[in-house]
């Protein structure tokens, strides 16, 4: 039994040490980026935009982050069907993003609180916080969805726009697959 034991410590021990650290790594987080990235992204390999709009004081965006965002289920899917983008509403950098340049003219440093209101935010149809945008693999706004979601809540809509959207779905599909589907993620 000792000696049992011993070589399964061993075996462990040899297999992580051949491990890959950065395959690891890659699935302990969601592996954020800007959206110019992501759009730069498509263009190698198409996948749709997930991006979660949030700001500094926003309550729920903090639960999002500490509870749905490192969900290992969330981070394994997101990071194999989406390039995931992390946009603070109320930052002061410019973003281009269509050929427009989008900027938050009203952005104070001296703000305690709440800031100004990113314009981009405002051009994606942004009105609280959190809301994830999705975009198709031509970096084309399909829709924002507001508020806090659960891991099994957000699966709903990974799944729905990475695996069944298509432009011109109509809402009878939508709510085919809403009304059937069965969560999966723990």
């Amino acid at each position: 039994m000792t000696v049992r034991l011993a070589h399964s410590a061993l075996y462990l021990l040899i297999a992580l040490v051949f491990v890959p650290w950065s395959a690891l790594a890659q699935q302990t987080s969601i592996n954020w980026m800007s959206l110019e990235e992501a759009v730069e992204a498509q263009q190698d390999e198409p996948r749709k935009i997930m991006m979660d709009v949030y700001t500094q004081w926003c309550g729920p965006c903090k639960m999002m982050m500490r509870n749905t965002f490192t969900n290992s289920d969330v981070i394994s899917y997101i990071n194999s069907n989406y390039y995931a983008v992390k946009f603070d509403a109320e930052s002061p950098g410019p973003v281009t993003y269509q050929d427009r340049t989008f900027e938050n003219p009203g952005w104070s440093a001296n703000a305690r609180g709440r800031n100004s209101t990113h314009q981009l935010s405002r051009a994606l149809g942004v009105n609280a916080y959190p809301t994830l945008v999705y975009f198709d693999e031509n970096a084309t706004v399909i829709t924002p969805i507001a508020g806090y979601k659960t891991p099994q809540q957000l699966e709903l809509y990974l799944k729905f726009f990475a695996e069944e959207y298509t432009s011109g779905v109509q809402q009878e599909q939508w709510e085919k697959f809403r009304d059937s589907f069965k969560p999966n993620f723990q």
